[in-house]
């Protein structure tokens, strides 16, 4: 991740986006969905080693553009949600860290 990206998570706004529009915009985060008021996408691993290595590089992200995730962690499973308790909602810096650690990938 570069300063770029924690600059730009930093310059986003945190209102909350209309549904219908983040529905659309979902459309480009393959494997994100919206779920309640989160947007929430689910990893699977091959054993813990690669599932805490991801979950540390998610926590080094999220250090970084100071805007945390909730996650859920299991042996090989990790589920990232993401939302801006503030807004009450989705917010276009909850769409940017959802791009950044789908890059985890690869």
């Amino acid at each position: 991740m570069t300063q770029q990206k924690s600059a730009d998570v930093a310059a986003a706004s945190d209102q909350a986006i209309p549904v219908a529009q983040l529905k659309t915009r979902l459309a480009h985060l393959p494997g994100w969905a919206l779920d309640g008021a989160v947007i929430r996408r689910d990893w699977s691993f091959k054993d813990y080693y690669q599932t805490l290595a991801f979950v540390n590089a998610v926590a080094w992200i999220a250090h970084h553009t100071d805007h945390h995730p909730d996650m859920q962690v299991g042996y090989n499973r990790v589920s990232v949600a993401y939302s801006t308790h503030s807004s009450g909602g989705i917010s276009e810096k909850d769409l940017i860290c959802a791009a950044i650690v789908s890059a985890l990938d690869g």
